[in-house]
């Protein structure tokens, strides 16, 4: 079954995911290469984390955590070979951010290694900052012979960099279990320049082709040695590709070149269009990154492109297969995964995660049915979850009435925890502002949201609380009035309070719902009262 695990992807991998279990695993555990390659060396307090994102601030410094961890490595039941290298690392980069990454990285790539199938197959994608310990790491735990590729994945265009050259590629490390392992052939798209290069010829309608050769070399005793429009093939030595009605099929379409010397050979004419493209090489510059305007683009930091994920599980796994991603971010290789008819396991320490990919998988595959392990059943955990993390619990709550989590590791929220968009029957595009309470709130609070809603032009707003409102807060919220969608019958309050007590008992905001035309709008209000009144 699909499962989306919340919590730390060793602690899930050891206890959940079984041995030889995984087709294909994909993971891009962050660190952060804007950082310059000398600074990562220095010894860290954890005032300046190398993680892109908050649940990994203590992970990759060392801590009690990162030095258990080597511990492990160095007195358990790991290979001889993988300790020597671990204590070589230690030895010479010392204690710092970097050697508590590739701490933290050895003993999950066991792990990985141990649940990925002998036909199997990993992709692991990083940045030039550590790749190449990374390497080393991939061949003593995968093995030197299981190494298959060094993929560059031309990332951006021209870059400038200071004083060095514009850092513009990522890298993909491709292992295999084994040497029996899924490869499904892939196809790039030709460039401009090789199109410009060998289609150099242009038929009547203007569309470029290239000349290929009609003749295979030997004779024939067959069909294919017989004379074709006055050409002996066989006293050429050769025979002809295609038998000459087939040949003559291809004529009355115009696919055959005729040179203009009386002695000269016909040619097929090949299109751009009649071939599957360049077989798949080791740089990937025709997958672009997303830009600002992307649609699918959720600002989440590490966030990677539909197509790239979309490649990696089309060449390495076949419908039915199990794709794992144990860093699975805001869920591209899970939405990839599910898009390509794969099954797949997603794992992540922040719930911030976890609500992006149940809206990526609501969003885009409606209907479909995956498990999530690990988040909050009831108002006691959800207490406790606001207890280690306000800002986890708020991406939860949020998560709970289907909003998109706005808050990002490093910027302010600006007032906002959440966001829901919705459109009116002329599709012009609205927001609902979602605030969160975990803790003690007045109706200050609730005039605060209000305010919010009017510097950002959101004419809805819901506040979600994890204790019961005061009754002067219900009683602001209430005041506030409603709303009418422009073009719809009901109106909308503007300001509504829910607890998390509510959501839990499946009671829900009143929202505005998307629809392409004013009738179905007006036919879903009609529907919703009806089913209240029968309540």
């Amino acid at each position: 079954m699909n499962t989306l695990y919340y919590g730390d992807n060793l602690e899930i991998l050891r206890r959940h995911i079984d041995a030889e279990s995984v087709d294909l695993i994909y993971l891009d555990p962050p660190f952060n290469s804007k950082r310059a390659y000398n600074v990562i060396f220095q010894d860290k307090t954890g005032q300046d984390s190398a993680a892109q994102i908050e649940a990994f601030e203590d992970t990759w410094t060392w801590s009690a955590e990162t030095q258990s961890a080597f511990d492990e490595i160095m007195k358990g039941g790991y290979s001889g070979d993988l300790k020597n290298m671990m204590k070589a690392f230690r030895e010479f980069m010392g204690i710092n951010n970097l050697m508590a990454y590739l701490t933290m990285m050895a003993i999950r790539l066991v792990e990985l290694h141990r649940v990925l199938k002998s036909t199997g197959s990993i992709f692991l994608h990083c940045d030039p900052t550590a790749s190449h310990y990374l390497k080393i790491l991939m061949d003593q735990i995968f093995g030197t012979k299981n190494y298959r590729n060094e993929i560059i994945w031309n990332r951006t265009s021209a870059h400038s960099g200071a004083n060095r050259c514009g850092p513009i590629h990522d890298i993909l490390l491709f292992y295999t279990k084994s040497n029996t392992y899924t490869w499904n052939n892939v196809f790039q798209a030709y460039d401009e320049e090789y199109i410009d290069t060998f289609f150099d010829e242009v038929d009547e309608q203007g569309k470029c082709y290239k000349r290929a050769d009609l003749t295979g070399a030997g004779i024939s005793r067959g069909v294919s040695g017989n004379n074709w429009r006055g050409i002996d093939v066989t006293a050429k030595g050769r025979h002809w590709m295609h038998p000459p009605d087939v040949l003559e099929e291809l004529d009355s379409k115009g696919k055959i070149h005729w040179p203009k010397k009386k002695d000269g050979m016909p040619r097929l004419k090949q299109y751009p269009s009649d071939l599957p493209g360049v077989p798949l090489q080791d740089i990937w510059y025709d997958i672009r990154p997303l830009h600002n305007l992307a649609a699918e683009r959720l600002h989440y930091p590490t966030q990677k492109p539909v197509a790239l994920l979309d490649r990696i599980v089309q060449v390495s796994s076949n419908e039915g297969d199990i794709v794992l991603d144990p860093f699975c971010g805001c869920g591209t290789a899970v939405v990839a995964a599910e898009g390509l008819n794969r099954k797949w396991i997603g794992i992540d320490l922040t719930h911030l995660a976890i609500a992006l990919i149940k809206k990526r998988l609501d969003d885009n595959f409606p209907g479909t049915h995956y498990t999530i392990v690990g988040e909050p059943k009831s108002v006691y955990d959800a207490q406790q979850l606001f207890k280690q993390s306000p800002f986890q619990f708020e991406a939860w709550a949020v998560s709970l009435i289907g909003g998109q989590p706005f808050k990002s590791k490093g910027g302010g929220d600006r007032g906002i925890d959440g966001l829901i968009f919705f459109e009116d029957a002329k599709s012009k595009f609205y927001r609902l502002i979602v605030e969160v309470k975990g803790g003690s709130y007045h109706p200050k609070d609730v005039r605060s949201l209000k305010s919010v809603m009017d510097r950002e032009n959101a004419p809805l707003g819901i506040l979600i609380a994890l204790e019961s409102p005061t009754p002067g807060m219900i009683s602001e919220a209430a005041a506030m009035g409603t709303w009418q969608l422009p073009g719809v019958e009901r109106k909308f309050p503007i300001l509504q309070i829910i607890t998390i007590e509510d959501l839990f008992s499946g009671k829900m905001p009143i929202l505005p719902e998307w629809h392409k035309t004013l009738k179905e709008a007006n036919r879903a209000v009609r529907e919703r009262e009806k089913n209240l009144k029968l309540l």
